[in-house]
């Protein structure tokens, strides 16, 4: 269903515990997405979750949970633990279960050796009896996992991996308690008990490398902390959940602990690591009025701060939320996997009753044709394909986590792979946006306390620039009255019923400068110029680029002088100044129509369009609300590095994610025929699929160290 812009939504994070393949991830999606109200469904198998919008005046989230109960898929909404650790009780109790299928089928495999040594009639059953006392109640508690999924799906009228691994269970049991009574030579409990066991051994190991991949968000909203101290207005305080938070409590954040709300210090001074949020490695000094944010470290004295916003509203949370969306985010890889995976899952079916019918003609052995088929359906389960690219999108996302870098799409990942031509804003972007004078007055000039008032009464960044000037010399302002800002031209106020101008230097009278002071009742005016410095390792960064094969550019709406010493900084001699926000996105626009793949890196609010049209683009952590909502990835901190760490990783990121499809697809090419033609039995089976999942896997994560 299309979502119309004016149309109101709500949206709702769901833990489905029972996910674990692409089918079922096929299965929620398409039976959400097919629902009345549901505007969008994106399933995160790596986290087991998924992200539902909804028209609350259609449906509602109740509605949602008791739709995917009924197909088999209980759901229910990810809460504050989830986040921290979802899967955990899951882990702990499967690898109980590993336990208990491991001991018994030790115990099974001793009893085995004498029957393999010879033992005769009445021995041989007395060993498959007492086998059987100890695998078929192991079996029942170790197996529960697969019994309890595939009775789910088979209720809702599917199927699902979990049923031919059922059914394999089932028949080797009842197959060896028949030849057992029958005094027969053919009981294979060890085969049915070690067949649990390796299945909930990969599944094991398959859920602990997802963790290893889970993304960072989880780590981030733990960061704060389950408790906090809370002050009241009488001075006692109490330690409450950090969950409880609201806009106006006042908390106590000692040394060494992080700030769990988003806030501003009412009471202390300390030095902070915002790291975490801005990049930053140096601290920076909080004291009463200053704004903190989630996630911060206090380092060096205790702080009251109290709480502006708190929970999903901070923006540790938003940070989070982005690196959520990433993961959900589909390439083309992925939507190829899905594909492959939902054309798969019929075809194995179909290949199984094929090898049952087909060895069941020839050699007329009933048993030996179920044991090849269910061998069939085991082998080829496509839990690698599913697993292939989400594992790599979600390691990936971490990855850049890592380095302050946020997706706010996963398939940003692809196109920056595509990228053959970047393109850089100037002010903001290339620069580190924050201008500075460079021909000042003199100290003991009489102009000084005039200008500094002036200049603290505008947020202008040139005004910015002269206020802290007149800091650093320590002029103490004039007393000026009636102070007026105009936009477009500067400010103007009283002194002494006289009028001072402080602005445009045609505005002010000059002929010179970027900025101009006069007395109107005076012929002296005096200008002012201003620089700005290049971003930490932007020229570095920008000779990387170029030596890789990048075409750079420069687009800017700041005077050609100024774009001139920017450019010949950088070595970006493709350099266009004083360009229009609709002269910069028709340029983009021209790029792509000559077969051109753009990464766009902008900051301004005139940047947006071009933003926009690019293949791809970024936006500086400091970049206006606006700009940054129209990026594919959001930066934080001063260095220009995380634009070429972006392409690095995405650029392993898709050969991890082909390597991953072809490691997929090589395993079934090669398993699917070995199953067929009767070399493998369901216990070899068992093994081979889970490997293959583990492998996959497991060549994701190799790109948290390899390049």
């Amino acid at each position: 269903m299309p979502l119309d812009s004016r149309q109101a939504s709500d949206k709702i994070d769901l833990l489905i515990p029972s996910l674990s393949c692409a089918g079922c991830m096929r299965k929620v999606e398409g039976k959400l997405v097919d629902a009345v109200g549901v505007l969008s469904a994106r399933v995160n198998l790596t986290n087991r979750r998924v992200a539902v919008r909804f028209d609350p005046a259609l449906t509602d989230a109740e509605v949602l949970i008791d739709m995917l109960g009924k197909i088999g898929y209980p759901a229910r909404p990810l809460s504050r633990t989830d986040r921290n650790d979802p899967m955990a009780k899951q882990s702990r109790e499967l690898l109980l279960r590993v336990g208990v299928s491991g001991f018994a089928a030790m115990n099974v495999m001793l009893l085995s050796i004498g029957v393999w040594s010879g033992a005769d009639a009445a021995m041989r059953d007395l060993l498959h009896w007492a086998s059987a006392l100890i695998a078929l109640p192991a079996m029942a508690y170790a197996g529960t996992p697969f019994f309890t999924s595939a009775w789910r799906a088979l209720r809702a009228g599917s199927l699902n991996m979990d049923v031919p691994i059922s059914l394999a269970i089932f028949l080797s049991a009842g197959n060896s308690v028949f030849e057992t009574a029958m005094s027969g030579q053919h009981a294979y409990f060890d085969a049915g008990i070690m067949l649990i066991f390796f299945l909930l051994v990969g599944r094991y190991i398959e859920q602990m490398t997802r963790a290893r991949a889970r993304s960072s968000a989880s780590e981030l909203l733990a960061m704060t902390g389950r408790t906090t101290m809370r002050v009241f207005t009488n001075g006692d305080r109490q330690k409450i959940a950090t969950a409880d938070l609201m806009p106006g409590m006042q908390v106590a954040i000692a040394p060494g602990e992080r700030i769990p709300a988003d806030g501003r210090v009412v009471a202390g001074a300390s030095d902070l690591d915002r790291s975490l949020i801005t990049g930053e490695s140096l601290p920076a000094r909080a004291q009463p009025g200053t704004e903190v944010n989630a996630g911060t470290l206090n380092l060096s004295a205790e702080i009251i701060v109290e709480v502006t916003k708190a929970g999903d509203e901070s923006l540790l949370a938003e940070i989070a939320g982005l690196v959520g969306a990433a993961e959900r985010g589909r390439s083309r890889h992925d939507q190829l996997a899905e594909r492959a995976a939902k054309l798969y899952a019929p075809s194995v079916h179909v290949l199984a009753a094929l090898a049952f019918a087909g060895w069941l003609w020839v050699t007329g052995d009933g048993r030996l044709s179920i044991q090849i088929s269910v061998a069939v359906l085991i082998i080829t389960c496509p839990c690698a394909l599913a697993l292939a690219v989400p594992t790599v999108h979600t390691v990936a996302t971490s990855r850049l986590f890592r380095g302050g870098i946020f997706l706010k799409d996963g398939g940003a990942l692809e196109r920056l792979c595509e990228v053959d031509t970047i393109v850089f804003d100037k002010t903001g972007t290339l620069t580190d946006g924050r201008p500075r004078l460079v021909d000042p007055l003199p100290d003991d000039h009489p102009a000084w306390p005039m200008i500094a008032a002036l200049a603290r009464a505008s947020r202008h960044p040139y005004a910015t620039a002269l206020s802290e000037a007149a800091s650093e010399r320590g002029i103490v302002t004039a007393d000026v009255q009636d102070i007026t800002e105009i936009p477009g031209k500067g400010i103007v106020a009283t002194l002494n019923d006289t009028e001072i101008l402080l602005g445009r230097p045609s505005w002010v009278g000059a002929s010179s400068g970027q900025v101009a002071f006069s007395l109107p009742d005076s012929d002296v005016v005096h200008s002012f110029s201003f620089a700005q410095s290049l971003r930490p390792q932007a020229a570095e960064v920008c000779e990387t680029l170029r030596a890789k094969g990048y075409d750079l550019y420069i687009l800017s709406g700041d005077h050609p002088d100024a774009v001139a010493e920017i450019a010949e900084a950088t070595n970006i001699p493709k350099a266009k100044a004083e360009l229009t926000p609709q002269a910069k996105h028709d340029f983009l626009k021209d790029l792509s129509a000559q077969g051109r793949s753009v990464l766009m890196v902008g900051d301004g609010l005139n940047d947006s369009p071009a933003l926009a049209a690019a293949h791809v683009s970024m936006s500086p952590g400091s970049a206006a609300d606006t700009t940054q909502s129209v990026s594919d990835i959001v930066f934080t901190g001063a260095s220009l590095y995380p634009v070429l760490t972006a392409l690095d990783v995405a650029a392993t990121a898709t050969r991890r994610a082909r390597e991953s499809i072809g490691i997929a697809t090589l395993y079934n090419v090669i398993a699917v025929p070995v199953a067929v033609l009767g070399f493998v039995t369901p216990l070899i089976a068992a093994l081979a699929m889970s490997g293959s999942s583990i492998v996959v896997t497991l060549n994701a994560l190799r790109q948290r160290t390899l390049s």
